[in-house]
């Protein structure tokens, strides 16, 4: 089933193109990792399919609609991204800034009703961060602060969540620690996860689908099986990758690589 997809999606920067003529769908109830070397556009089409930024010709469509002609509360009870690099504002506790994602279901004078406080613990809750609660977000470590930002998320109570690098400037185990509860989210929460990731072999051992960008266009989409290999690699990343298997996941993995001579990107 497919909920979230573009068409013919089309996105520069004044006069340089950076996605062209892009046609993705996203699987429901799935992960799904984009892959791709710096600037081919990844973050631009995170932007673009969560209006953060306008292309220039195409649509991105949710359940059949223009995501462009919906209203902002609506969209926002409907996707939710952390971006690559959140700020928040200085001096706020986790319980403040969670309560954030309670926006698109805030009327009159904006209180938080019962129902809110009671999807800000869950949220707390559900990511391992209620002892912070009272903490400012200041005082946390990256892995912490990470959780955190992803229960804003949570509160939000949308079906679909955009992530844009999520385990960027963490240790191998604070990585681990946010992709685990990405997973269980979409496992026993049934939530959309769409996220970029550097890490090749996270992205295999995480995604149930992968897209291969480069220089804006698919050069490969599907399961791990179809896009983990080496000449796939080799056409994004122009590297000579040698393609093992994982004995944990037995999933394929990226075991080594090398330039390729002469290669350009």
């Amino acid at each position: 089933m497919v909920r979230l997809y573009t068409d013919d999606l089309s996105i520069g920067y004044g006069d340089r193109l950076i996605v062209k003529e892009l046609s993705i769908s996203i699987p429901d109830k799935k992960i799904t990792t984009i892959i791709g070397a710096n600037g081919c556009g990844k973050s631009t089409l995170l932007k673009t399919m969560t209006r953060i930024i306008s292309q220039q010709s195409g649509a991105v469509l949710l359940d059949g609609e223009n995501i462009a002609k919906q209203n902002t509360k609506d969209l926002a009870s409907k996707m939710a991204i952390l971006p690559q690099t959140p700020e928040s504002v200085s001096g706020l506790t986790v319980g403040e800034l969670v309560s954030y994602g309670r926006f698109p279901y805030q009327k009159g004078l904006g209180r938080l009703t019962k129902e809110d406080y009671d999807v800000i613990e869950w949220a707390l809750d559900v990511t391992g961060t209620t002892e912070f609660k009272y903490r400012s977000v200041d005082a946390l470590s990256g892995g912490q602060r990470q959780r955190v930002w992803i229960a804003m998320a949570l509160a939000q109570e949308t079906e679909i969540i955009f992530l844009d690098e999520p385990t960027t400037y963490l240790d191998l185990a604070h990585q681990l620690e946010v992709l685990n509860l990405l997973q269980k989210l979409n496992e026993e929460q049934e939530r959309t996860i769409i996220m970029v990731l550097h890490d090749l072999n996270q992205a295999a051992r995480f995604a149930d689908y992968i897209i291969a960008l480069k220089d804006g266009e698919i050069v490969k989409a599907g399961n791990c099986e179809d896009v983990m290999t080496a000449e796939v690699l080799e056409k994004v990343f122009a590297i000579d990758a040698h393609i093992g298997i994982d004995p944990r996941t037995n999933k394929p993995m990226c075991v080594t690589y090398d330039l390729l001579k002469g290669a350009e990107k």
